[in-house]
């Protein structure tokens, strides 16, 4: 499997886990009657901070995936991912460091932090953006 390849089936399965932690947390929460079955919002409010903060992380990762993903496709499709290989790990590295800065802490050095991890991202997406437009 190549880079592209393995990195985006990683960050499918990355949003997966989130979504799947989210719903168990949530599922505990229904079955030992600390919230009703009706009692939950796309956001997690109402909810622990962390719960928040999860519901946050797998948002992030649904608004990244259709950009940062189409792009692996696109050069999965194209038979260009020469164009994406060389920083598919980067990102999803960066990808993961940002989920989990997210889930640890809402602090002001987490949240910048959170933000350069999300700012490599950009900048791998748009040197991928780039690179396949050009080789178009």
């Amino acid at each position: 499997m190549n880079p592209t390849l393995f990195t985006l089936t990683a960050f499918i399965a990355w949003t997966l886990f989130l979504l799947v932690l989210m719903e168990a947390m949530r599922s505990n929460l229904v079955l030992t009657r600390q919230v009703a079955p009706t009692g939950f919002t796309p956001d997690n409010a109402g909810l622990s901070p962390f719960m928040q903060r999860l519901a946050r992380a797998h948002a992030n990762c649904l608004e990244g995936l259709p950009i940062f993903g189409g792009l692996m496709l696109v050069a999965l499709v194209s038979e260009r991912t020469a164009v994406t290989d060389p920083l598919a790990y980067a990102f999803l590295a960066a990808r993961g460091l940002q989920s989990v800065t997210h889930l640890a802490s809402a602090s002001a050095t987490a949240i910048t932090l959170r933000f350069t991890f999300f700012a490599v991202q950009m900048a791998i997406g748009a040197v991928w953006t780039w690179g396949l437009l050009a080789a178009a």
